[in-house]
């Protein structure tokens, strides 16, 4: 039986930021993962380029995370997104800003960030074991015992950074959940977050559009991002973060053109009245798209189609509606919404208020972040403080 001051399970980006400022701080510490490498899911974020943060305010952060993103207000004054891109870039890793404020490495690569984090974790002399799935965690004497199918290990301080249950082939599969729930923690509904959104809509017809720009209107919820049509309904960044607040039964509105008012589009109308209407339509939107909306008004000029079609087909430019019948289920959706309940977690070092010396980061607790870099962002810095919390003692 091998005895750390801090072991971490899970190693995700808050695993391995939770590793990396244990370690700073002194702490015999080790890194546990049941994949075969560190950063699985982390691997594929970005569509595989890893965006590793956002340049935003700290308004900018509260604001993308819409589930308990107030509970972080501690956790950001000690570590947040801009001290993240100096932790790479002071590492060597060279970073680019790309529109909304997401930041990737210039590599285009997530194997860029990920070993970045291991050859740190790795400097600072923390252990690191992979291909180990732990199947036990019991406190004893006011010391943790963790067990896998042949071996035991021992921690004064233990961090669990499971992550939620979305993708669980990447390894989330609830088990920090689990551990929570042992040591009489309560964990809130679980539910998809970030997740594609299905449609009753024509999907054939639109598939693979893609739109930049775009507002989706919930209610009185408005969200302004791109949007991809796909051949179950929505996805893309706009409809994933409106995901949060779907149940399903609901209609959403898309404005396809905010930048336009409607009269300037009746002005617009006006000013190439000789036109044919497609050809007019498609210097505006994408062809497919142009043509779905005009139906079988695409073939006239604009001039010979009456007040009344065109106000038709303006008010589907500006507020078409899409009837929703729900959204991915939690294995195929990026984010977990709910979690280890925060009324139980010390925002300032992310302790455990029921046990002294367990400690909580990332998605297994009850917050959830847009894409766009906020989750990530939530991760490592919740990994950073607490791992780095050991500095309070």
């Amino acid at each position: 039986m091998k005895h750390f001051e801090t072991i971490v399970l899970g190693g995700g980006p808050a695993g391995m930021m939770a590793t990396i400022a244990s370690a700073y701080y002194g702490q015999e510490t080790l890194l546990i993962d049941k994949n075969r490498r560190l950063g699985k899911k982390l691997a594929g974020t970005g569509g595989g380029r890893c965006n590793v943060t956002n340049n935003g305010t700290l308004d900018d952060l509260i604001a993308n995370i819409p589930g308990n993103g107030r509970f972080l207000y501690s956790v950001f004054s000690q570590f947040d997104n801009h001290d993240i891109i100096r932790f790479f870039e002071e590492d060597g890793v060279e970073l680019k800003v790309e529109d909304h404020g997401r930041v990737f490495p210039k590599s285009d690569k997530s194997r860029t960030i990920i070993e970045a984090l291991e050859n740190k974790i790795r400097s600072l002399g923390a252990s690191i074991l992979t291909q180990t799935e732990i199947v036990s965690v019991k406190k004893k004497d006011e010391v943790f015992h963790l067990r896998s199918a042949d071996q035991e290990w021992t921690c004064q301080r233990l961090i669990v950074t499971t992550g939620g249950k979305s993708y669980p082939s990447t390894g989330s599969t609830g088990f920090g959940h689990d551990v929570a729930r042992h040591f009489k923690h309560h964990i809130t509904d679980l539910e998809a977050a970030e997740s594609p959104v299905l449609t009753d809509f024509p999907h054939k017809e639109l598939q693979g559009i893609s739109l930049d720009e775009v507002i989706l209107k919930l209610g009185k919820r408005e969200i302004r991002h791109d949007l991809l049509f796909t051949h179950f309904g929505l996805s893309g960044p706009a409809a994933l973060r409106m995901s949060s607040f779907i149940k399903g039964g609901e209609t959403i509105e898309v404005d396809l053109l905010p930048d336009r008012s409607k009269e300037e589009l009746v002005n617009l109308l006006e000013q190439n009245r000789d036109k044919q209407a497609k050809n007019f339509f498609k210097t505006l939107l994408p062809e497919r798209l142009a043509l779905f909306l005009l139906g079988n008004l695409a073939e006239f000029p604009i001039k010979q189609v009456p007040t009344k079609d065109w106000e038709h087909v303006l008010n589907k430019i500006k507020g078409l509606q899409i009837p929703v019948t729900g959204k991915m289920s939690l294995a195929k959706s990026f984010v977990t919404k709910g979690g280890v309940d925060l009324k139980e977690i010390n925002p300032k070092t992310l302790e455990s208020k029921l046990v002294p010396g367990l400690h909580f980061a990332g998605e297994v607790m009850d917050i959830n972040a847009h894409t766009g870099g906020f989750n990530i962002t939530s991760a490592l810095a919740s990994g950073w403080v607490a791992g780095s919390s050991i500095s309070y003692d």
